[in-house]
């Protein structure tokens, strides 16, 4: 019996990981309840309005080669990564997400997150994902990505700073997309 826990424990420790992250992250004096925190009592998220603003602006940076990595909360409290970076509280929009990663701004470097429509941090510091099978075409901001959406439930879409190609990133892995469109599509269906 007690081998069989162990093998349990071994067999399901990503999963087990992100269930405490998301139990030690909830902030139980935060508006909305404890159980919303759940994936499984699906609430509406105000998310899924700025998937398309946040896509537009990655693909206009994308067209001038500009980096960019930008992180979307959802179950799992990011407070303990926005503590890295400068709180910002803005609302957004593709020209602020623009100008924030304009080669010569000084919030450019890290990431951002954002959660319920609002940007809550720039210039945050990520876990970066050492593991050996992602392709040495992809940079540190998608190693960043990998090891964020890793250790917890959020969301990346990572621009590359040499190709200006788009990455989605969702549970550890890259996502494959058509078009923007689909994209957006798939932002919206993993936010709901």
């Amino acid at each position: 019996m007690s081998v069989g826990i162990i093998a349990l424990i071994v067999v399901f420790q990503p999963e087990i990981r992100k269930f405490l992250l998301m139990i030690g992250s909830t902030n139980l004096s935060k508006s909305g309840s404890f159980m919303k925190r759940f994936s499984f009592v699906k609430t509406e998220n105000a998310n899924t309005s700025d998937a398309e603003i946040i896509v537009k602006a990655c693909t206009k940076m994308g067209s001038s080669k500009t980096g960019a990595l930008i992180v979307i909360e959802r179950n799992n409290n990011l407070d303990f990564l926005v503590e890295t970076g400068d709180d910002m509280e803005i609302s957004v929009t593709q020209p602020i997400l623009e100008s924030i990663f304009f080669k010569n701004s000084p919030l450019h470097d890290g990431a951002i997150i954002i959660s319920n429509n609002v940007i809550k941090a720039t210039r945050v510091i990520l876990p970066v994902n050492n593991e050996k099978n992602i392709p040495s075409r992809f940079g540190l901001r998608h190693r960043a990505a990998v090891g964020i959406t890793e250790k917890t439930d959020a969301l990346a879409l990572v621009v590359s700073e040499e190709t200006g190609q788009v990455s989605y990133v969702n549970n550890g892995a890259f996502v494959m997309y058509s078009d923007t469109q689909d994209l957006i599509e798939k932002i919206k269906s993993d936010l709901s």
